[in-house]
């Protein structure tokens, strides 16, 4: 296990101290060993599925009394790791801690054998997650390093380049950004293009494409584009432990979806998030790598039969990142 920190402002948590933070990668290192059994198969849901499962087994091993904030859906939608369910072997009497959490964060990827699929899990004490509904993000991210207020979503993609290429002291052309593959980001990828950006276009798995942005190997600056809420939270988590700012604005493609909103306790739907305000206070956050990409690399098999794995596990009020390399062998 290798780490390194640095110091920030946020206050320790007395209430996460009592849930290890070495505790939360078992989690994470449970759910991406289940899904990795279905690493190439073709199915999703399965994938999905067996990630979930161990999650949920694994949290429920745990000494608190955890709340699922974001989750697999809505409880009508999701049988378990819905959002609100109780979790943790001290439901009630244990300390109160908010869990956000994505089993397999690239079904698609895990499915098809693909870079950068994830298990990932973040938590904070009682009340300082957004319960973000299930309904889409627009999302702005840059890594550490830049002066407070360098991107804003009211700007243009252009105008967020060139504010963070001045910054950083080069030209709009040496930046590169991060986007989701999707046809709904044509014209900003047009746009960036035509800036003369550097675009890096991820099939899937946007929380590990916002935290790309952190790490100086991979070359990536900002990360644009819309993609799920709940990730969005997770990513903020992420960043709140490392360094980098973030913006969303939810998106709302019908009534139904600003009801859900509503129904969350969100009364400003057109309201721009800042980091802070996605995760609060001290937060923890870890993530296994399922599938070899550039954070971590993926479940293996040796040829006697165990399992390496390689997680991230990092904690705001200290600063510190903790690499973590597992060996899981079978006992007897």
């Amino acid at each position: 296990m290798s780490e390194t920190s640095s110091h920030g402002g946020t206050p320790v948590s007395q209430v996460l101290d009592r849930v290890l933070v070495l505790e939360m990668v078992r989690v994470t290192e449970a759910a991406a060993i289940n899904a990795a059994k279905l690493i190439g198969r073709g199915d999703e849901k399965a994938a999905d599925q067996a990630a979930v499962e161990a999650m949920r087994a694994a949290l429920n091993e745990l000494y608190m009394d955890g709340t699922v904030v974001i989750g697999e859906g809505e409880r009508d939608e999701a049988p378990m790791l819905f959002i609100g369910e109780k979790v943790g072997s001290a439901i009630g009497t244990g300390p109160r801690i908010d869990i956000a959490l994505d089993p397999l964060e690239g079904t698609t990827i895990t499915a098809k054998a693909g870079p950068n699929a994830l298990a990932v899990l973040a938590i904070a004490e009682e009340g300082c997650l957004l319960n973000a509904p299930d309904v889409y993000m627009e999302k702005l991210a840059v890594g550490p390093g830049y002066p407070e207020g360098v991107i804003d979503l009211d700007k243009s993609p252009s105008e967020n380049v060139k504010a963070v290429a001045k910054a950083k002291g080069v030209e709009p052309a040496d930046i590169i950004v991060c986007v989701l593959d999707r046809p709904r980001h044509t014209a900003l990828i047009a746009e960036l293009r035509a800036l003369g950006c550097g675009v890096q276009l991820i099939p899937d798995g946007d929380v590990a494409g916002v935290i790309a942005t952190t790490n100086d190997d991979t070359t990536i600056d900002l990360y644009m584009g819309s993609g799920g809420a709940p990730e969005g939270v997770l990513a903020a988590a992420a960043l709140r432990c490392v360094g980098g700012q973030f913006k969303g604005r939810l998106l709302f493609r019908n009534e139904d979806e600003k009801a859900r909103a509503r129904k969350w306790g969100i009364t400003d739907l057109n309201k721009q998030y800042d980091l802070s305000e996605l995760a609060k206070g001290d937060c923890i956050f870890a993530a296994t790598g399922v599938t070899d990409g550039s954070l971590l690399a993926g479940v293996k098999r040796r040829k006697d039969g165990t399992l390496t794995t390689e997680s991230v596990v990092m904690r705001a009020s200290s600063g510190t990142v903790r690499w973590v390399k597992g060996e899981h062998r079978k006992p007897g």
